[in-house]
């Protein structure tokens, strides 16, 4: 028999699939990026295709925005008519309603079930006490050698299962052409979509875990074709789709676009009051007391616009890895993790070292620490080890008891004081930088021009020619008990990790006197004496902004102190809009936090729609509802576009890849979501399954995009982007970028641009490749 090679073959057919982040980095992704070089709606109609369900919402979600106002009847009247659907709006909405669901049974719902337990006990990542032998052999390799072990595939030997995957794949696709190979790769990978996108996300990280056991695609289908084989004597021909939805595609593209259409010129009309107020930026304003700089999450715009009612405080946007394409590395762990946008190398390691006069403190730090990590692995040990488990859990029951009492009948009280106990590392630590190609004899640290470079861009991104004698770069991270998707309300900027060491470390370079000599002397960029960078972090779930000013000289030490005042009358006012209470908004929102049994500590960044690129007065006292990311950008100081080139390829694409994420998680939660919070089960440590197995879960849960099972929350809209921007500096940078041009073209993004030179005239990119005014 000859071997073939389906190397490229089965690179295709997972296009169809994207990639499945664990939860420990629980990063929002188009899940249908593979598709982006095609249409919104050929994209949409081929995962139906593949992996059935619905890539368009429904008619119980446009129901409730019809009810509620959100869909322009004119706006959706006249796109029906263009389509040639002349009856009136609801007749359309009552038909959609009418159609029943047909449902089949899933024909390979045993297939899928063994395959996806197959994967399940060779993916895990420690949370098993007797883990799979073989692994270190590979997925099929294991397998072969196990797989007669298992009483639902019957009596089998070895002999009967070829050595290698290419063979077993040779074998059972030599009667089929190179079309029906590529159409049998694709059904199998879209049968489990969780499962084989987590495949790809180890294959491109290239984990420990993964060099440890490896796995690829080519031994994943070679499995799961013997199997279908085995088990149903055929490999092709049997639809793995449980529901067969209706065909209005043409409906439900018009009514979604109506939608879409209307929240643009919501947006359009709130910022066209301040249109006329633009000329402002040519007059003097008195000098700042602080500049705040917050990520362009939208969960940033409610607080930046309750911090500028308090006092003369400015605040600017920028993603929020800061500019700083890094991983970091725990204190006291030594756990090293993405702490940059997932389409961004990491080129450095931020790392922890003692505050100078804090070595002390420091070492009984990693003393409580590791004494710590012991208990709990001595707990662990003692709970799962035959010997001792039942004496242990009998003689710690009483204590275990207690505690869960206390954490269930009072949350916010144990929250409280156990936090009293905790030592910040940033109390004691400073970050430290150093080059991901140094070697372990090299001294850490980089050059003073990479340290330059990096301040200069954010500098430049954000549009900066003044500071202010205090300025503060505010991470952000959430906090939520009990929460198997929390990392997915950290910073989607620093692929799903906290925000503060970025914002601490660019906080410290900004501070080194070679940095603002090099600054001033290179760029003619005049950083005043008196003005020192701290870094800060805002919990996105209670609203508390902490500033970690340790190193803070004494001369600012009043500044800030006034500062903490103001943010703490802040955390009051934002959450009492956030939450709608007029009382305890603060007690709310540790509650929500802290009790483990709460489905929704936060809404995270539901509800987005919007991206405005630009200065601050644009939307500055204008209520954006939380829905929109907001980017500083200063086109004035951008002759030749280059930062807002910058800002369009990174943070215009995570922000699509963010708002398609929730799009699909809201149309179709069980194929595109994470299910219900209620029936989880975490497996592997790396990922949910809903109940007792089936495919890995991929996107967010039913509670983070949803009120209740058919009563949405967050509005499934494709982003628009407003740009304050010559529009022909906008359009020379689309030509230079067809991957970007390729997505406005292919309706996956609506671009909008203010253009300055032309009186802030509006216009919309046509997916004709050309400009309409609005």
């Amino acid at each position: 028999m000859i071997e073939q090679d389906f190397t490229g073959k089965i690179e295709e057919a997972s296009a169809i699939v994207g990639k499945t982040w664990p939860l420990y980095a629980f990063v929002t992704s188009n899940p249908l990026s593979g598709y982006e070089g095609l249409s919104f709606e050929d994209a949409t109609q081929q995962a139906n295709k593949f992996m059935g369900g619905s890539s368009l919402p429904e008619a119980y979600l446009f129901r409730q925005a019809w009810d509620c106002g959100k869909i322009d009847k004119a706006i959706l009247q006249d796109l029906l008519n263009k389509a040639g659907l002349c009856q009136q709006p609801e007749f359309y909405l009552k038909e959609m309603e009418a159609e029943r669901t047909s449902t089949t049974k899933n024909a390979t719902h045993q297939l899928d079930r063994i395959v996806s337990k197959w994967l399940g006990v060779f993916l895990d990542e420690g949370m098993a006490e007797w883990e799979m032998p073989g692994r270190s052999k590979g997925f099929y390799k294991a397998w072969r050698e196990l797989a007669k072990y298992d009483q639902e595939i019957g009596v089998i030997s070895t002999g009967q299962i070829p050595e290698t995957a290419t063979e077993m794949l040779s074998s059972l696709l030599s009667l089929f052409s190179e079309q029906e190979q590529l159409d049998i790769f694709k059904q199998h990978i879209a049968a489990l979509p969780g499962w084989t996108g987590y495949i790809k996300y180890r294959l491109v990280e290239n984990s420990a875990w993964q060099q440890k056991y490896p796995i690829n695609l080519e031994e994943y289908l070679a499995v799961r074709l013997w199997l279908a084989n085995h088990l149903y004597g055929e490999i092709v021909g049997r639809n793995p789709v449980s529901e067969i939805r209706s065909k209005f595609t043409e409906v439900q593209h018009a009514w979604l676009r109506a939608w879409e259409k209307t929240f643009q010129n919501q947006l359009r009309f709130k910022l066209q009051s301040n249109l006329t107020d633009l000329g402002l930026q040519s007059k003097k304003e008195p000098h700042s007391l602080v500049q705040m700089v917050f990520c362009i999450d939208t969960r940033s715009e409610l607080i930046r616009r309750h911090i500028e009612k308090t006092n003369n405080y400015e605040t600017f946007g920028y993603a929020g890895f800061f500019g700083i394409a890094t991983d970091y590395m725990e204190v006291g762990t030594g756990l090293v993790r993405k702490s940059c946008p997932p389409i961004v190398a990491s080129a450095y390691t931020i790392s922890e070292t003692a505050q100078p006069g804090k070595t002390k403190e420091f070492t009984q730090f990693l003393q409580k620490n590791e004494f710590s990590k012991f208990l709990a692995f001595l707990s662990s040990r003692m709970k799962n080890m035959l010997p001792s488990a039942f004496g242990y859990v009998e003689g710690a029951g009483l204590l275990y008891g207690f505690k869960m009492v206390w954490r269930t009948l009072f949350p916010v009280e144990y929250h409280l004081i156990a936090g009293r106990y905790e030592v910040q590392h940033e109390q004691i630590c400073e970050p430290q930088i150093h080059s991901n190609d140094t070697t372990p004899n090299q001294v850490a640290g980089i050059s003073t021009e990479d340290k330059v470079a990096i301040v200069k861009s954010a500098f430049d991104l954000l549009g900066w020619n003044t500071f202010a004698p205090l300025v503060v770069f505010a991470g952000h991270a959430s906090h939520s008990a009990n929460n198997p998707f929390g990392s997915s309300l950290d910073c989607g900027a620093c692929a799903a990790s906290p925000g503060r060491h970025n914002a601490r470390m660019l906080a410290k370079l900004a501070n080194l006197p070679e940095v603002k000599t090099a600054l001033r002397e290179e760029f003619n960029i005049n950083i005043p004496d008196n003005t020192f960078f701290i870094g800060a972090e805002h919990n996105t779930t209670t609203d508390e902004i902490i500033l970690f000013d340790a190193e803070a000289p004494g001369s600012h030490l009043k500044a800030i102190q006034a500062l903490k005042v103001d943010l703490a009358a802040v955390q009051q006012s934002a959450i009492s809009e956030r939450l709608a209470v007029k009382s305890h908004g603060i007690k709310k929102a540790i509650k929500n936090a802290s009790n483990w049994a709460e489905t929704r500590p936060e809404w995270g960044l539901a509800n987005n729609a919007g991206f405005v690129i630009g200065p601050r007065n644009i939307t500055k006292e204008i209520d954006l509802e939380s829905r929109c990311f907001l980017h500083s950008y200063d086109w004035r100081l951008d002759a030749e576009g280059k930062f807002l080139e910058g800002i369009m390829q990174g943070p215009m694409v995570v922000t699509q890849w963010i708002n398609n994420h929730y799009y699909f998680s809201t149309v179709d939660n069980d194929r595109f979501g994470g299910g219900s919070k209620i029936t989880h089960n975490v497996t592997g440590k790396f990922g949910v399954v809903q109940g007792n197995g089936g495919d890995l879960k991929r996107g967010l849960p039913l509670q983070s995009v949803n009120r209740a099972d058919k009563e949405m929350f967050h509005q499934p809209l494709r982003l628009s982007v407003i740009i304050e921007a010559p529009l022909k500096r906008v359009s020379e940078i689309l030509e230079r970028n067809s991957q970007l041009k390729s997505l406005l073209v292919n309706n996956w993004i609506y671009l909008m641009v203010m253009d300055p030179m032309e009186n802030n005239q509006m216009s919309i990119y046509k997916n004709t490749g050309n400009w309409s005014l609005i």
